[in-house]
């Protein structure tokens, strides 16, 4: 199970393929993506105005200290990125944390690892969907939401089959509106708080705010903001696709969580100094709208929702399709899920039945939480931070047990400091997630001791 790690300097590119075997696989997708290609998955996972879409419910949250939520945020994800790209080093493939956790522990924690990100992963894309379709039912009320989310989910579906290549141009394009409309908001938001609109002016409390300011509650709105950066990690799914150096992974993870939170911080803290009444939205799903509507007129409004609905539709909703197909693709060849999940197509080298079938249980979950979506945010950051602390602890298990490195800072500090934050942030979670993660759980634990006992009688 465990291969040498090779120089930094060797490219993937024939020399992993055959890096591929000594993990016990055959190399069965297409290698086409650079670290460029990569980078630009990273910041459309995350998506660079994400806040856009939450930010009402985190300025409530934190009293008015969005940036100081999101700089933390960021600052607990730099950590759990610095693992990510310890792993993706050391086990160049798909699979991420499942693959991870398999490799630095054991095969069972490796499995719970999986199947808790499952929880994260198929949830995921019907919740950017949602968004996404509300953010479009704002500016169309007469079409349904479920039209658009149908739409969004066949269209991403054809891309993602036909192969990452074509994805990853498709990307380019939306990333490049993305961060145009980005721009535009922050410089009539800048000119806004010049001109006083709203009785905005410059000040440092949407980082501080003496008046209003504890631990407790700024640990709660961070457990919701961290919604926003979850998605970087999608990234280590594609490892088998890179033919870029063992280290262009984790270049790609470490600097789109750096960019993005960069983003993320500018923005909302430009939105709370215009509307620093953060208990006096009109509509808290609606707030940055609204607030994009003081700064630069109605049409910016829409343009600023347009551009969610683009971006989280169709730019994220396709990568983490991408993402979670692998992972199931992953798992199945492991034989830890049905086999028919792991067949590649013959002509563009994509997991295309566990894509296919990512799409239908997209479509019936969100039809099942189309009016639940702060429970099925709740889910979502449980499975991601849950498994979030699997791999600070293979990090530490497989560098400093297995291998008895003494490169302590990389392999044991940063990933004990990541476990911390993220575990802190994970007891801020809302009650009904952790019941609902502890069933699911318990079903994997059922579903693991049918794989053994079905071995047995093999």
């Amino acid at each position: 199970m465990e291969g040498a790690v090779k120089t930094d300097k060797e490219v993937i590119t024939g020399k992993e393929d055959t890096a591929l075997e000594e993990f016990g696989y055959k190399q069965e997708l297409k290698r086409s993506l650079t670290f460029w290609d990569l980078l630009i998955y990273g910041l459309c996972l995350m998506v660079p105005i994400a806040p856009f879409a939450i930010y009402g419910y985190v300025a409530q949250a934190s009293s008015g200290m969005v940036a100081l939520a999101y700089l933390i945020g960021m600052v607990g994800m730099i950590f759990t990125a610095l693992s990510y790209a310890r792993m993706s080093e050391a086990f160049p493939i798909a699979g991420s944390v499942y693959s991870y956790a398999q490799r630095g522990i054991n095969e069972v924690v490796g499995f719970f690892a999986g199947w808790i990100f499952l929880l994260d992963y198929i949830f995921v894309p019907t919740l950017i969907y949602l968004v996404a379709a509300a953010a479009l039912s704002g500016v169309l009320p007469g079409i349904p939401m479920v039209a658009w989310i149908v739409v969004f989910i066949v269209v991403n579906t054809v891309l993602n089959i036909v192969g990452v290549k074509i994805t990853t141009t498709a990307l380019k394009i939306i990333l490049f509106i993305t961060l145009a409309v980005l721009i535009i908001f922050v410089i009539f938001g800048i000119v806004a708080i010049a001109n006083g609109v709203n009785g905005a002016e410059f000040s440092m409390k949407p980082l501080y705010d003496p008046d209003h300011f504890s631990i407790g509650l700024v640990m709660g709105a961070v457990s919701i903001a961290v919604l926003s950066f979850l998605g970087f990690d999608a990234v280590s799914t594609l490892s088998e696709e890179s033919k870029g150096e063992r280290k262009a992974i984790g270049k790609a993870i470490i600097f789109s969580l750096l960019a993005v939170g960069a983003l993320f911080i500018t923005q909302t803290w430009i939105a709370s100094l215009i509307y620093p009444d953060f208990n006096g939205f009109t509509n808290v799903d609606t707030a940055f709208y609204d607030i994009a509507a003081i700064a630069g007129g109605a049409w910016l409004k829409w343009t600023t929702a347009v551009a969610v609905a683009i971006a989280f539709g169709v730019a994220d909703a396709m990568i983490f399709q991408a993402a979670i197909a692998r992972l199931l693709f992953s798992m199945a060849r492991d034989k830890k899920l049905p086999a028919f999940l792991a067949k590649v197509h013959p002509k563009y080298q994509t997991p295309y039945t566990s894509t296919i079938i990512v799409a239908v249980i997209s479509l019936a979950v969100a039809t099942l939480f189309s009016t639940h979506m702060d429970n099925l945010t709740s889910i979502v950051n449980f499975g991601a931070l849950t498994g979030f602390m699997l791999l600070h602890i293979s990090v530490i298990n497989y560098f400093i047990r297995k291998k008895k490195s003494t490169d302590y800072l990389n392999h044991l500090i940063y990933p004990i400091i990541g476990l911390i934050i993220i575990g802190y942030v994970w007891i801020s979670l809302a009650p009904l997630a952790k019941l609902i993660g502890g069933i699911w759980i318990v079903l994997g634990a059922v579903y693991m001791i049918y794989l053994k006992f079905k071995k047995r009688l093999v």
